[in-house]
């Protein structure tokens, strides 16, 4: 972030928060509402809220920022000659919010020369919101948090997603879904990825991983992680990327033996 001062780093980061929210209170005011659904496929759906949620998110970025990129879920994808890039998701959860589940989020990401300096996850539906700056540490309601210290995967509460498609990696991560409940004390599934890697930057959880997601998906979620001691990679020790198609999140002590079982079963 050498070429970004401080007090820019500043001003973007509470102008995610602040958009984050305004996004959040217009996805909370209509949680209740009929929903016009949209199905992309089996099971992945898209309502006019996270339509009209992307717009305020594209709106306000744009008003502020004009000259930035900016990478969204649903139809957003500004491309300039700008080293910042704002990857958004409106609804991370929309199954959720359909059903009245509320674990969803808004998801902020904020990449600057290709690497994530600030995160922003939202959850409206239960007044939790989570924050980072690359180097200054992650928050929860604005208070510091970190990852958990949970050293054994007999002692550890995890957590995954599965693809929406019926495909080959749904297939494995039901084997790995088993493998990990053998060993773990519980497997969770709450269908959002960006809250169950801030519930691992929190300690709610211990360890997350999934296939197939997206860079909307991790982008502000993996920072948050990151910013509270934890660790990332891919499934086979290389270098995370929220570009790639897999995710493995854990805390400080957790990610060998994840890691471990994972290449023993696939």
């Amino acid at each position: 972030m050498a070429n970004l001062k401080e007090n820019e780093i500043l001003d973007i980061y509470h102008h995610a928060i602040n958009i984050s929210r305004k996004a959040g209170d217009y996805i909370a005011r209509n949680a209740s509402e009929s929903l016009d659904i949209d199905y992309k496929g089996r099971a992945n759906m898209v309502t006019q809220v996270d339509k009209k949620s992307e717009e305020i998110l594209q709106e306000e970025i744009t008003s502020r920022f004009p000259h930035h990129k900016i990478l969204g879920e649903e139809f957003t994808d500004k491309d300039t000659d700008s080293e910042l890039k704002w990857i958004i998701d409106p609804i991370d959860g929309t199954t959720n919010f359909v059903h009245g589940y509320p674990v969803v989020a808004v998801s902020i990401g904020i990449e600057y020369d290709n690497e994530i300096i600030i995160g922003v996850v939202n959850n409206p539906l239960l007044n939790e919101i989570f924050t980072a700056i690359k180097g200054h540490g992650s928050y929860y309601n604005g208070k510091r948090i970190e990852v958990s210290k949970v050293k054994k995967l007999e002692e550890a509460l995890l957590a995954t997603g599965f693809p929406y498609k019926l495909n080959d990696h749904f297939y494995k991560n039901m084997e790995l879904f088993k493998k990990f409940y053998e060993n773990s004390q519980g497997v969770r599934r709450a269908g959002s990825a960006a809250i169950d890697l801030c519930y691992v930057a929190c300690g709610r959880l211990d360890g997350f991983w999934e296939y197939d997601l997206n860079p909307w998906d991790v982008s502000a979620g993996s920072l948050i992680v990151k910013e509270a001691g934890g660790r990332l990679s891919s499934f086979s020790s290389e270098k995370f990327s929220p570009y790639a198609d897999e995710i493995l999140a854990t805390n400080k002590f957790l990610m060998e033996p994840m890691q471990k079982l994972i290449q023993e079963n696939l």
